[in-house]
């Protein structure tokens, strides 16, 4: 029974004394990424001097460390765990780099993250789950870049494997919805009625022409902020023709340079569209 008592008495002694840190339970636990994966994800996502790269989940820094100094990239980390935060920071002096890299000890689902151009991410499938909605709302053309665990139904737009699974998306701009388009030299111009519906990156919808019934887009994305379709234009049967859209999306407006028909025959023009409802 003494022995048996001692026991108890150590085991809840030990309970007692075991310091704060050990309660830490983050969401993710930390498993580095190779750095060969490290330099593909930034790499994929197109990083250079202009970007501003939020790691999320950030570990022992190598991301953010080698945006900058590989890329010459501004980048921050953020990290749960203080002692990884202290591990970065130097690694970070070590690599000359800590004027262009910062890392923040807290919840990367409290960060803001709106300055971010490239996001890079090594987190559970549950986690990128709870994220997603945010990673929509960030500016169209904002890359997002993560290894093993993709976003579901979110297909990207990108998917390499150099030793892990690594996969980019772009944010794609807001384009579902009725849309009145007006293209052609003034005193000349025509209006296409559009209605266009969206799941991610992924468009497709019918146009009407001046004086014709509707008909399908053909070969509609949208990357980023850039828009492309095609619309048959059929209002002479013996001399149709496709009609190329390319342009960028600014909200509730677009434009862009629409060119008719192919090869020497092919001409051009400007074209815009107005959002006329949901």
């Amino acid at each position: 029974m003494h022995f048996v008592r001692g026991m108890l008495l150590a085991a809840a002694a030990l309970i007692v004394t075991q310091p704060a840190a050990a309660q830490f339970s983050p969401d993710v636990p930390f498993v580095p990424t190779p750095q060969v994966v490290v330099d593909e994800m930034l790499r994929l996502a197109n990083t250079g001097p202009r970007d501003f790269v939020v790691d999320l989940g950030s570990g022992d820094g190598r991301i953010p460390i080698t945006a900058a100094k590989k890329f010459g990239a501004r980048a921050m980390g953020v990290e749960l765990d203080e002692h990884l935060i202290f591990q970065s920071e130097e690694s970070a002096r070590q690599a000359a780099v800590e004027d262009r890299v910062k890392f923040l000890n807290q919840d990367l689902f409290k960060t803001d993250i709106s300055q971010a151009t490239v996001i890079t991410m090594y987190l559970l499938p549950a986690v990128n789950r709870r994220l997603r909605p945010r990673l929509l709302e960030l500016k169209p053309g904002t890359r997002i870049v993560a290894h093993d665990f993709d976003l579901e139904d979110w297909k990207p737009d990108r998917k390499v494997m150099i030793r892990k699974n690594v996969f980019l998306w772009i944010v794609p701009a807001k384009v579902g919805g009725r849309w009145r388009l007006r293209y052609g030299a003034p005193g000349a111009e025509h209006t296409i009625e559009v209605e266009l519906r969206q799941r991610f990156q992924e468009i497709d919808g019918t146009a009407k022409p001046d004086g014709q019934i509707p008909a399908p887009l053909w070969e509609a994305g949208v990357q980023g902020e850039r828009i492309s379709f095609v619309i048959v234009d059929g209002a002479d049967r013996d001399n149709e023709a496709s009609l190329y859209f390319e342009g960028r999306v600014a909200g509730n407006l677009m434009e862009g340079e629409v060119r008719r028909g192919v090869g020497g025959t092919q001409t051009a023009a400007r074209w815009r569209a107005e959002r006329v409802g949901s």
